[in-house]
């Protein structure tokens, strides 16, 4: 009885609610973003400017991977108003409430994607500014099949579960004025105007912080400009270039071997039908860039042996693409061409914002196994070295790492010359291997085309599981050399003595190329409904 009168009395001591002033609360802000992309300066710069117009602020940190291209997530609260000489404190959270975000800052498209997934978007309350661009994560990068996530799913959620969307590619427009996306980023919040706070408290902050101040002031500027001229939506696709305007660029980015690219699309387009002139075009030019124009013309006829079988050029388009790539494998030859182009130190240069006064250091960390190393050497040197080798390991082979520092004349010139030995590279082990599967395909592409087109563009487009580097493209091709002598001998020879067509052939050879583009190692199920 006592402790109800006391309640009551605690109760009655308040001011009724329709005369308590309500206070304004803070707004809130969760940037998104990958490691490398500024996420922490854009935090300080929206606290700085906060703190010039007088209004308090705080910001945290949430954990995450915060290296580059790692997932990092900042929150900040910005209370609306200046607080009055001997007032109370604003009360702030450290984290943010699932719902409860005013505006979601997301550097890229897949980031903007997680905070959904998250819940801290709402549709009643939270304004969405995102870029457009994407920067592929790990689990993407590393799928055997497309493992990349349809934008589509995302551009859609986005629209439906914000209550504002302004969405469009902040890479790109940083890159027109030479800033970062976390500038532009900058200047679209500004432009929404939900912060009430001037531009000039943004700049302010911009030119505290003292680094690349004007190439950042030009990106801030660029993210208004595209917020006030309505870019609250996907950009749309830039429209299709032509064949002929493609083809100059890859001409002039092939450099001295611009010639033979253009005698060999000459001769393509004279001798292929046209449909097949682009496939073939930007093969021509991946091959020159890999090897040479003598490789090239390889290609080429083999193409042209696919193409006398082929009545309807869809079966020649999908071998043309799968060999194309086939032909240009990586190896230690082609990852050391590629690590010491001029055009790599120049972008690693652009991306992290060095200016011509500034030195940039580069160390690669090489990690190459005995059969990279010896599947470089000329086939009748690796050949026994190969075969002591997989006696004594089997399963895998040891690998030797290397920390390279390619921005010193030593470790350029290391590099440099191993990608200068793609002249032995047509005798060598490696070589001699994959053209020995490549000629076994083929063949199966023509076997097969003589009693099934359908069944032969299957083939020829299950060439796709063949990728990757080192262990897992090995185990790739000796599981691809598997399908073909346990399952697609076995399922053709089934059609052709049954009578029944090869409609139960071509389900197979879909299926095995699911399987393995799921899983490496999903050969032995692909096998087991084959025998099923």
């Amino acid at each position: 009885m006592g402790a109800r009168a006391r309640r009551r009395a605690a109760l009655g001591d308040r001011a009724p609610p329709g005369r308590v002033m309500p206070a304004p609360r803070p707004i809130s802000i969760l940037i998104a973003a990958l490691g490398g992309q500024g996420g922490g300066v854009l935090t300080e710069w929206i606290a700085g400017a906060a703190a010039h117009a007088g209004l308090p602020a705080q910001a945290t940190s949430i954990p995450g991977v915060a290296q580059r291209t790692g997932a990092t997530t900042y929150y900040l609260e910005v209370y609306p108003e200046p607080i009055p000489a001997g007032g109370p404190e604003p009360v702030f959270s450290l984290y943010p409430t699932p719902g409860d975000v005013d505006v979601v800052m997301a550097s890229e498209l897949l980031e903007a994607g997680r905070t959904l997934e998250t819940d801290y978007v709402s549709p009643e309350r939270t304004t969405m500014i995102a870029s457009t661009h994407r920067l592929f994560a790990i689990g993407e990068k590393s799928a055997l099949g497309d493992g990349i996530f349809p934008r589509e799913r995302v551009e859609e959620a986005l629209g439906t579960l914000s209550k504002r969307l302004i969405a469009f590619d902040g890479l790109a427009a940083a890159r027109a004025v030479g800033s970062e996306v976390n500038a532009v980023m900058l200047g679209a919040l500004c432009a929404t105007e939900i912060l009430p706070l001037e531009a000039s408290a943004f700049e302010a902050a911009i030119r505290e912080g003292g680094v690349a101040v004007e190439r950042n002031l030009a990106g801030f500027k660029a993210g208004m400009e595209i917020v006030a001229s309505g870019g609250e939506a996907t950009a749309a696709p830039a429209p299709a270039r032509s064949w002929e305007q493609i083809k100059a660029e890859r001409a002039h980015a092939l450099g001295l071997r611009m010639g033979d690219f253009l005698a060999l699309v000459r001769q393509a387009e004279e001798e292929f039908p046209a449909p097949l002139h682009r496939t073939l075009g930007e093969a021509l030019a991946r091959l020159i860039d890999y090897q040479d124009a003598r490789y090239a013309r390889g290609y080429l006829a083999r193409v042209r042996a696919v193409l006398a079988a082929d009545p309807d050029l869809r079966m020649t388009e999908i071998f043309a693409r799968r060999l194309a790539v086939w032909m240009t494998y990586e190896d230690a030859i082609r990852v050391a061409d590629l690590k010491t182009r001029r055009g790599r130190f120049e972008r690693i240069r652009r991306d992290h914002g060095a200016t011509n006064g500034q030195v940039v250091h580069v160390t690669d960390y090489l990690k190459p196994d005995l059969d990279e190393i010896y599947g470089i050497l000329p086939a009748v040197v690796a050949a026994p070295i190969a075969r002591l080798c997989e006696r004594w390991w089997p399963e895998r082979r040891p690998s030797l790492g290397q920390h390279v520092k390619t921005t010193a004349v030593s470790g350029f010139l290391r590099v440099w010359l191993l990608g200068r030995l793609r002249v032995m590279r047509p005798w060598s082990l490696r070589a001699q291997r994959e053209f020995a599967l490549i000629d076994r395909w083929q063949q199966g592409v023509l076997d097969s085309a003589a009693l099934d087109l359908e069944l032969a563009r299957e083939v020829a487009d299950i060439a796709t599981v063949v990728r990757g580097y080192g262990d897992v493209r090995r185990r790739l091709a000796r599981a691809f050399e598997r399908f073909l002598d346990e399952i697609l001998a076995p399922s053709v020879a089934r059609g052709r003595e049954t009578g029944q067509g090869y409609e139960r052939a071509r389900r197979i050879v879909r299926e095995t190329k699911r399987q393995l583009l799921a899983d490496e190692k999903g050969f032995e199920q692909a096998l087991q409904e084959t025998r099923a």
